[in-house]
């Protein structure tokens, strides 16, 4: 619909995927293109990732987050966290173990445990009970095959936020049941000014049961790099390592330098982008409101605005309603599961002046 919009000469104002619109910070490019030019990244990386890279990492979450990590055995380069979530299954389960995911939430979840062969169980997060699962809810029998539970906090699409307490309650039930957690924490650093998100490893005993995996694409706008990593339990971190042996040659070392440079300048970079989708997000909110629209909460991170949908209508219907009247794109909540049905979900990937304009649009269409 988008494709066609443009082809009819429509200025359309893309609010749908989560790509970052601003470029990569200088500092990392530049530190690309001098990596790029040392003969020893011309050769196959590490798979596991280079020592200095790894140690970048545990620096950063020892002082960011507070999380202790062995370098050497607790950390892991990925071909971006996505790469990691979908071959994590591959790495743990067998045929017929069930997966527990949250939905609305990254399709890859589910699909990588089909792939897999396992079983995948959906938790719905709904408003009710803030965008968090109810572990409780699901039967002892499910529990009794239950290898593996995914968690994202920051979330994708909600923008809810994970306390300390839920991800202790998540570690309680892992130890209990005998599974193990995967924390997606790739909005972790993308926090609006005077907001902080918890690392879920952060929490006592979370190492012992889970890992947690991070992405560059978002802290860092980083998307096209490909470059993340996966923390936490050894014995985890080892299964996936020796998978992505067999299937990949690791991330290519300029890249990986690149990476380095980004999490030495954390406090340069990560502050002043987290404050932009900050003043974009007020833009938003604030027009929304004056429209007459409701049943959303502000976020307090990652640039998503997950929105009921107005007047009863279903998430494609409304997308189809802000593409038609106003050549705005975002994106239907059932993208994300059934149970995404009703909202949709606002990208704040547009300068400032555009999302003012979606505004209007949408005042003059009565929307």
């Amino acid at each position: 619909m988008k494709k066609e919009a443009i082809e009819r000469g429509e200025d359309v104002i893309a609010l749908s995927i989560g790509d970052p619109d601003l470029p990569t910070p200088q500092i990392i490019v530049d530190a690309l293109k001098e990596a790029a030019q040392n003969p020893e990244n011309h050769c196959y990386p590490l798979g596991t990732g280079k020592p200095a890279f790894r140690e970048a990492i545990a620096h950063y979450y020892a002082s960011k987050h507070g999380v202790a990590l062995n370098p050497h055995s607790e950390v892991l380069a990925l071909i971006g966290s996505k790469e990691g979530i979908g071959h994590l299954p591959f790495a743990i389960i067998d045929e017929g173990d069930v997966v527990l995911y949250p939905e609305p939430g990254y399709p890859v979840y589910r699909i990588a445990t089909l792939f897999a062969g396992g079983t995948p169980w959906s938790l719905p997060l709904r408003a009710e009970n803030s965008f968090l699962p109810d572990l409780e809810s699901v039967p002892r029998d499910v529990l009794d095959r239950t290898k593996l539970l995914f968690l994202n906090y920051p979330n994708n699409p909600t923008a809810a936020f994970a306390s300390a307490e839920f991800f202790e309650k998540a570690v309680f039930f892992a130890r209990k049941h005998e599974f193990i957690v995967a924390h997606d924490a790739a909005y972790m650093d993308m926090v609006f000014p005077g907001e902080r998100a918890t690392s879920f490893l952060a929490v006592p005993g979370a190492k012992d049961v889970g890992i947690e995996l991070h992405s560059f694409s978002k802290t860092f706008h980083m998307t096209g790099w490909r470059l993340g990593f996966a923390v936490g339990n050894k014995t985890v971190i080892s299964a996936l390592a020796a998978l992505k042996s067999n299937l990949d040659s690791g991330v290519f070392g300029a890249i990986q330098d690149a990476g380095i440079v980004a999490l030495q300048h954390y406090d340069e970079i990560v502050p002043s982008l987290n404050a932009t989708y900050a003043k974009r997000c007020e833009v938003l909110i604030t027009g929304l409101t004056k429209l007459g629209w409701t049943g959303f909460t502000k976020p307090k991170g990652t640039f998503y605005v997950w929105c009921p949908t107005q007047g009863n209508l279903s998430s494609m219907e409304m997308t189809k309603l802000l593409l038609k009247e106003c050549s705005i794109l975002v994106t239907p909540g059932t993208a994300f599961g059934e149970t995404g049905e009703g909202y949709i979900r606002f990208a704040l990937t547009a300068a400032e002046g555009r999302i003012a304009e979606a505004i209007n649009r949408m005042q003059k269409a009565g929307i």
